[in-house]
């Protein structure tokens, strides 16, 4: 988009222009570098402030922009007070004293999404959903390679959103947080879905509700709504007055599955080779056997994909082809090894709740769970019917276990406790037989034992591995 045409845009809805904004960047990382970029090459006066003496990305910022007026090492007043704009890093709560005063004083909020949206004419697909978002955001970037557009991926995944503008796409999609959303306001996608909702962030959402709320906005346009029918929360954001696409792994919706046999004369299911199937109204798409994933939710994932590229127009059988070869993402369901017949799943990335029940309903026979870390004050009494019917037993560590053995109590499930990774993988072997998985679903954060949960997962990948010999 012409530069004149996206300034009059930041103009008519945020009172952004280059001749009258004083823009103050809050937060010096990877979104924080591409807002600085994105300002100066608008032609837009802005200064960068971060609480932390010295920022991880620093050394870079000031290579790159040597100019730019920069604060560290707290919340100094006086930049809040004579910025007009304020945008601030998802990784920071807008209800930190000096973002509020300002804004109470009369800045405005813009984010990195609204400046990305009024500088596109390109569609743009948006994926957010407390569990499985970035596994769809890749899936359907990999599709639409498929069918053949230049498409560009990122936003809560990867690349920056406002980076992603230099690779000037036919089709953009974005992994989108809750964190990210609450501060957006002109998104219009073509196509948007919230995956589902569960407990998560509550440390800096009020209650599920408002973290609900926050999701909602994905939907703010006109573009096609891509509903999970299965997440009562969800169905509930429905428009009888857009339009809309279904997903469902439990019932018919417009995206659903089914078992259909191999002699289509016979009603469904009614022959012993009936298979399951990726099913777009009533027609098969494929065999769920040929999705190499682990885990039935993520025939979800992938109903979900197909659901959002066919609302773009993508081509059904180029995605389907994506899907056959979808290697899936590290940390999210990843089989890590098969040792003396035991499967080692690593889904590190499970955060939270909803994402720890998700893995574990995936499995029909049970499985050696382990999790633990920090509950981010979600309610740990959601996991026990679910560890109950899927786990044999769980090994538990990290700062909350004491409330996940406490919520299973009355479970009858044997719960052993371990100090750290290595240990809770040997406990987890010795438990585990020929046929069994052990799966590391933590349904909390990392950050009480490790850097973050890539580091959790290849912690627990080593221990793995050293079993082997």
């Amino acid at each position: 988009m012409e530069t004149a045409t996206v300034l009059d845009l930041l103009k008519k809805h945020f009172a952004l222009d280059p001749q009258n904004a004083k823009v103050l960047v809050v937060g010096l990382g990877s979104t924080g570098i591409s807002v600085a970029r994105y300002l100066q090459d608008k032609g837009f006066k802005f200064a960068i402030i971060d609480s932390r003496v010295k920022p991880p990305l620093i050394d870079e910022f000031l290579e790159l922009m040597p100019d730019t007026p920069v604060f560290t090492g707290g919340f100094d007043d006086a930049a809040f007070k004579v910025a007009t704009h304020l945008i601030v890093s998802p990784g920071l709560s807008l209800n930190e004293k000096p973002i509020m005063k300002a804004i109470a004083n009369g800045s405005k909020i813009v984010s990195d999404i609204d400046l990305f949206a009024c500088s596109v004419d390109a569609p743009i697909i948006a994926i957010t959903g407390s569990n499985g978002k970035s596994t769809v955001t890749t899936m359907v970037g990999d599709m639409a390679k498929a069918a053949g557009k230049r498409v560009a991926v990122g936003g809560n995944l990867g690349i920056p959103a406002l980076d992603l503008l230099a690779q000037k796409a036919e089709l953009y999609v974005l992994e989108l947080s809750s964190f990210q959303l609450e501060r957006t306001s002109v998104l219009n996608a073509a196509a948007a879905t919230v995956l589902n909702v569960s407990a998560d962030h509550l440390d800096r959402h009020a209650d599920i509700a408002e973290y609900a709320q926050e999701k909602q906005c994905v939907f703010r346009g006109d573009g096609v709504m891509v509903i999970n029918v299965d997440d009562p929360v969800v169905d509930a954001m429905t428009d009888k007055d857009r339009k809309t696409l279904t997903f469902s792994i439990k019932r018919p919706a417009d995206f659903y599955l089914a078992r259909q046999s191999a002699d289509d004369s016979m009603p469904l299911g009614s022959q012993a080779d009936a298979a399951e199937y990726l099913m777009h109204q009533g027609q098969p798409l494929m065999p769920l056997a040929e999705l190499p994933l682990e885990g039935r939710h993520n025939a979800g994932n992938a109903l979900a994909a197909l659901a959002l590229g066919v609302a773009v127009g993508l081509d059904v059988p180029a995605m389907c082809e994506a899907l056959r070869n979808f290697k899936g993402l590290e940390h999210r369901m990843q089989r890590v090894a098969k040792i003396r017949g035991v499967t080692w799943v690593n889904d590190s990335k499970a955060t939270n709740i909803g994402a720890c029940i998700a893995g574990l309903e995936g499995y029909a026979r049970k499985v050696i769970l382990i999790a633990g870390g920090d509950a981010k004050g979600a309610d740990m009494n959601e996991l026990a019917p679910v560890i109950k019917e899927k786990a044999k037993g769980v090994v538990l560590m990290g700062k909350d276990a004491p409330l996940i053995e406490q919520a299973l109590k009355d479970s009858a499930v044997p719960v052993y406790a371990a100090a750290n990774m290595i240990q809770a993988v040997k406990i987890a072997a010795s438990l585990a037989g020929s046929g069994d998985s052990v799966l590391l679903s933590p349904a909390c954060a990392s950050l009480d034992q490790y850097k973050n949960y890539q580091d959790r997962g290849n912690k627990f990948t080593k221990a793995v591995l050293a079993l082997a010999t």
